[in-house]
C-alpha cells in the first residue's frame, strides 16, 4: 500500500468508496489522517465502517475544516453536473483529488509512466508491465485497471509504476509527473462528462502537464486530435517527444511498414520483428499497442532482444479478442470490453467469417461504422435494450436477428456458423455497448460468454 504521510493529521473527505476509494481512504487512514468518507451504497459504507474509516454524509462536513477531497474518477465535478459534495469543496477553496495525486505525493522515487487514449491502453499498460517485468525488474501495473493506486507497493528507485490512466483521473492529478507518458489515439469518448471535445482533449492532455527535461512524451500520428497534440509538444523544449505510428512513417521514432515494427529512435530504420506471428495480439489497433510499448521500453534502455521476447509471451488480456476456445472449426472470442463502437469495429476487422454478437445498453456511437464492415460479418445477433436501434443500423447491410440474451445469441451464433461451413470462422462477442442493462460489468458479461462456450464444448463431447 502507499504512503499518505503528506496527510498525516489532515483532514481529508472520501467521496465514493468503490475500489478505488476505499483503498484511498484505508491509505490514508494508516497514514495518519483524519478521513471523512461517504458513499450513497450502504453495503459500502458499512464495509468502510468496519475498517475505521469515520462515516459522514457531505452535507454534515464542515468544508472549511477540510484539506482535500479525494473523489472517486466516475463523480463528476465538473460536467454535466458537479456533484453537490464536489461544489461545496470548490466554494470553500478546497482542493479536488484522486488517487493519482495521492501516489504523486506519496514520496515514492519510482518513475511512473503512464498511458492513456480513448482505446488500448487497456493492453499497452499489461503489455508494457509483462515486457518490464519479464527482464526481471520490480514493476507495479495499475490504476484505470487492475490494482487501484493506493493498492500498490512503494518501490524504491529501481521499481516502476507502469499506469494506465483514463481521462476522470488525470483531472484530478495536479502534481503528477510522468517520466513517461504515452498518447495512443483520441476519438469522441465522455464528452457530456468533459464539456465537449474540448475538454476532452485537454483531459487527455494532462497526461503531459507537469513533464519537463529529462522527460519524454510518446504521441500517436494516426489520429488528428494526437497528430495535432505532437506538433504542439514538438515545438516546445524541454521533454523528448516521440512519434509512434501504423498509418505513416514516424521519422525518429516507431512505426509500422508492411506488417513489420520499424525502430528509427536512432535514425536507422531497423526492422525490429514481423507482427504477423503474435496470435494474442491481432489487428492494426494492437499494432499501435506494440509501437507504444516498444517506444517506452526502448526509452527505460531495455535491450532489443528482451522486448523482442516480452513482446511475443505476451499472453493477452482477458476480454480484450481474448481466445477463449477453438473446437468444430470456429474460434470463440471474447471481447466483452469493446463497450463501444469504435473498439469493436476494430475487433471485427481483424478476422475474416464473423458471426457477431452485438448489444446491451448503448452508447451514444451507437454502431457507428460496424456495419460498414459487411464483408467481414456473416451474421450479427443482438442481445439487450438497444435491439431495434441496431436492428434499424444493420438492416439491408448486414444479416441479423435479434436473441435477447447472451446465451440465446452464443447458441444462435455457434449454429450459424457451423451452417456456413466456412475457414477461419469467429464467433466474436465485441457488444459496442456498456453491459448494465444485463451485467454488473464487462467482467460478468465477458465471464458469462466463456461459461456458455465451455458447455458447448463439454456438452459437444469427444470428436
Amino acid at each position: 500500500m502507499i504512503s499518505c504521510e503528506g496527510f498525516t493529521n489532515k483532514r481529508v473527505a472520501v467521496l465514493g468508496l468503490g475500489k478505488s476509494g476505499l483503498a484511498a481512504a484505508r491509505a490514508l487512514s494508516l497514514s495518519g489522517a483524519r478521513v471523512f468518507a461517504w458513499d450513497d451504497c450502504e453495503a459500502s459504507r458499512a464495509q468502510a465502517a468496519a475498517e475505521g474509516v469515520t462515516i459522514r454524509p457531505f452535507d454534515r462536513i464542515n468544508w472549511g475544516q477540510m484539506d482535500a477531497l479525494v473523489i472517486s474518477p466516475g463523480i463528476a465535478h465538473t460536467f454535466p453536473k458537479s456533484h453537490p459534495a464536489a461544489f461545496q469543496a470548490k466554494q470553500a477553496g478546497v482542493p479536488i483529488i484522486g488517487d493519482v495525486e495521492l501516489l504523486a505525493t506519496s514520496g515514492s522515487v519510482a518513475p511512473q509512466i503512464a498511458i492513456t487514449g480513448t482505446n488500448g491502453k487497456s493492453t499497452t499498460t499489461p503489455l508494457l508491465g509483462h515486457i518490464v517485468g519479464e527482464s526481471g525488474r520490480t514493476v507495479e501495473i495499475g490504476g484505470n485497471l487492475g490494482p487501484s493506486i493506493c493498492n500498490m507497493s512503494m518501490l524504491e528507485r529501481d521499481g516502476l509504476y507502469v499506469l494506465e490512466l483514463s481521462s476522470y483521473q488525470l483531472e484530478l492529478c495536479p502534481s503528477s509527473r510522468f517520466k513517461i507518458s504515452i498518447l495512443l489515439n483520441i476519438t469522441p469518448d465522455h464528452l457530456a462528462r468533459h464539456g465537449g471535445m474540448d475538454g476532452y482533449v485537454l483531459a487527455k492532455r494532462n497526461v503531459f502537464r507537469n513533464q519537463g527535461a529529462g522527460d519524454i512524451a510518446i504521441v500517436s500520428l494516426d489520429d488528428e486530435p494526437t497528430a495535432k497534440v505532437f506538433d504542439d509538444l514538438d515545438r516546445k523544449k524541454g521533454r523528448t517527444v516521440i512519434p509512434i505510428a501504423t498509418t505513416c512513417k514516424a521519422h525518429g521514432g516507431v512505426f509500422i511498414e508492411n506488417g513489420n515494427l520499424i525502430d528509427d529512435l536512432d535514425g536507422e530504420h531497423k526492422v525490429i520483428m514481423s507482427l504477423g506471428e503474435l496470435e494474442n495480439l491481432p489487428g492494426i489497433h494492437n499494432a499501435q499497442n506494440i509501437t507504444a510499448a516498444y517506444a517506452a521500453a526502448r526509452k527505460i534502455r531495455m535491450d532489443v532482444k528482451e522486448i523482442v521476447e516480452g513482446i511475443k509471451s505476451y499472453p493477452g488480456l482477458a476480454h480484450r479478442q481474448e481466445i477463449i476456445e477453438n473446437f468444430d472449426g470456429i474460434t470463440f472470442v471474447n471481447d466483452s470490453k469493446a463497450t463501444y463502437a469504435e473498439a469493436a469495429q476494430k475487433a471485427v476487422s481483424c478476422y475474416d467469417n464473423v458471426y457477431l454478437i452485438v448489444g446491451g445498453r448503448a452508447k451514444e456511437t451507437g454502431l457507428r461504422g460496424v456495419s460498414d464492415l459487411h464483408k467481414h460479418i456473416r451474421k450479427a445477433f443482438i442481445i439487450g435494450e438497444c435491439a431495434n436501434d441496431f436492428a434499424a443500423e444493420l438492416e439491408g447491410k448486414v444479416e441479423y436477428e435479434i436473441s435477447g440474451d447472451l446465451d440465446t445469441a452464443t447458441h444462435a451464433a455457434r449454429d450459424a456458423a457451423l451452417a456456413g461451413g466456412l475457414d477461419h470462422t469467429v464467433v466474436l462477442l465485441s457488444p459496442a455497448c456498456a453491459s448494465f442493462d444485463q451485467f454488473n460489468n464487462f467482467e460478468s458479461r465477458g465471464d458469462a460468454f466463456r461459461k456458455i462456450v465451455d458447455t458447448m464444448r463439454i456438452e459437444r463431447g469427444p470428436v
